[in-house]
């Protein structure tokens, strides 16, 4: 490990001061310097600046999960409840106590860390009951256009008609419950009957309906849609503390829908989405109301719209205000666009790999992101072990703290998953269980288009059988029946008006175009 030519312990007191927090603060490891890890010189994060967003970076195996749970570990043992995406099925674990061996003492005496094994409180989700978990479900009207658009890959006109087929739904009270609702609207829009609707805002043309309703049908196939629909999943169960005062960690199993990357990197957006409309502004609290883990990350950026992109820089700079932290987790910092990583004030960088012309330029691009340093950052990025990180946080004053290559501390939690029996006995068990578990198809856009279409040719019917016949003598004026109350000006002028008590107006929709939830 290459370093400056000042005395090593000059540099190893002048790094460890920058850690020396008086605030509750949480322990990463020890500081490494020129091989040699030093448990006196402990490396820290303050418990109020993790509000402030961070990076956990590094190649596949250098230990970025158990970086995960060494955090969330913490953040939870503070009374600070934490979300966690599962990806590869090892994360569930922390539910449980760690397993003592002579790893695990060796790497706690080598940090300095007092190593004792116990789980913490979690919940296990699972999205739209795809494998274990309690089913996580949105409504394609709470999930908007914008993000829609991302998941069905659809360009920036598609995109914006899709926006303008919402507006249309909102306006008309026709609430977008599951893509069958989705889908009937847009069939609708183009039909002999509906085409007229949009032509005094633009417009749907067959082309583009005809694109999105492709995208709609492949969509389904893949198994996403009981991901939409209800109940509704709220966001707010991810704010919540055990009896003890301890944060509930929020565990969102992900391996039986990690062919769809797509899918749940812009479902884990919605979540944040979702919590930033419903939370209050509370400024910088001394600890966070909930820190959450976003893991594969580049998968959110990738292929994103210039306005996606937009949409999340500004998420991610007022939600610091509500108290949620954000941790993108990937590869390397270049996979994060610039605008999102100046937003994240502690990175824990494990090691990169520069085994190609790809990876030297990534190494380089990285070195560039932290302060100036007395390390050789190039050679300390590849020279890192498993567990070991060069980190940089803010202190309590929100200043950078020193570059410190660290050895980090052992999870006290199991590091891989729980036995399957104990994961569904937990899914089961939970009180949310039995909110959430089984999908309700109620009444919605697609039943509420069906039935008018049904009026219309019923009325139809009734206009052929009466026409040619004899002029008959006046009557009295009857009340209207059912059907001419729906068709009478307009299929949706009344649809309109059966559901006003229902909606009454356009939703109002946030930065991604998802609607505002009323709790």
């Amino acid at each position: 490990m290459s370093v400056s030519e000042q005395p090593p312990g000059a540099e190893v007191t002048g790094i460890a001061a920058g850690y020396a927090f008086d605030g509750p603060a949480l322990e990463l490891g020890a500081l490494l310097w020129n091989g040699v890890c030093h448990p006196d010189a402990r490396i820290r994060v303050p418990l109020p600046v993790l509000n402030r967003h961070g990076l956990v970076a590094g190649a596949t195996g250098t230990g970025k999960t158990k970086t995960l749970q060494l955090i969330a570990e913490q953040l939870s043992a503070n009374g600070v409840p934490v979300f966690l995406a599962d990806v590869k099925g090892d994360v569930s674990g922390i539910a449980a106590p760690g397993r003592d061996g002579e790893r695990v003492r060796e790497r706690a005496g080598q940090v300095g860390q007092e190593w004792r094994g116990r789980g913490f409180p979690c919940e296990f989700y699972g999205l739209g009951g795809a494998g274990p978990g309690v089913p996580v479900r949105a409504t394609v009207t709470s999930f908007g256009p914008v993000l829609l658009s991302k998941v069905l890959r659809l360009n920036q006109t598609q995109e914006q008609s899709l926006g303008l087929i919402f507006h249309y739904a909102d306006a008309k009270g026709l609430e977008l419950v599951d893509l069958k609702d989705l889908r009937a609207v847009v069939a609708f829009l183009v039909s002999d009957t509906g085409k007229a609707e949009l032509k005094g805002i633009g417009g749907l043309s067959t082309a583009t309906a005809g694109v999105i309703l492709r995208s709609i049908t492949a969509f389904e196939q893949q198994g996403a849609g009981d991901f939409f629909g209800e109940p509704e999943f709220d966001t707010a169960e991810l704010l919540r503390t055990a009896a003890d005062g301890r944060g509930i960690v929020s565990v969102l199993e992900l391996p039986a829908v990690r062919d769809e990357p797509q899918l749940f990197s812009t479902f884990l957006m919605w979540m944040l989405a979702d919590l930033f409309g419903g939370l209050p502004e509370v400024g910088d609290p001394e600890k966070p109301k909930l820190v959450f883990f976003f893991d594969e990350a580049h998968l959110l950026f990738s292929g994103a719209s210039k306005a996606f992109l937009e949409s999340i820089t500004q998420t991610v700079r007022l939600i610091r205000s509500k108290g949620v932290g954000v941790f993108f987790v990937t590869q390397t910092p270049k996979d994060v666009p610039a605008d999102v990583l100046a937003q994240l004030g502690n990175r824990v960088q494990h090691a990169l790999r520069a085994f190609t012309p790809d990876d030297a330029k990534a190494l380089k691009a990285t070195v560039r992101t932290f302060p100036k340093s007395p390390y050789d950052l190039e050679e300390v990025l590849t020279g890192l072990g498993t567990g070991e990180a060069v980190i940089t946080v803010l202190s309590e004053e929100g200043a950078p703290t020193p570059v410190a290559a660290t050895r980090l501390r052992a999870p006290e939690s199991l590091m891989g998953p729980i036995d399957a029996a104990a994961l569904d006995a937990a899914v089961k068990g939970s009180p949310l269980y039995g909110r959430y578990a089984e999908a309700v198809d109620r009444e919605s856009a697609y039943e509420k288009l069906t039935a008018g279409q049904r009026a219309a040719a019923l009325e139809a019917e009734r206009a052929s059988r009466e026409q040619g016949a004899e002029a008959r003598a006046p009557r009295e004026k009857e009340e209207p029946s059912l059907v001419e109350q729906v068709v009478g000006s307009g299929i949706f002028k009344s649809l309109a008006r059966s559901v006003g008590t229902q909606l009454g107006r356009e939703i109002s929709r946030s930065i991604f175009g998802t609607a505002r939830r009323r709790r």
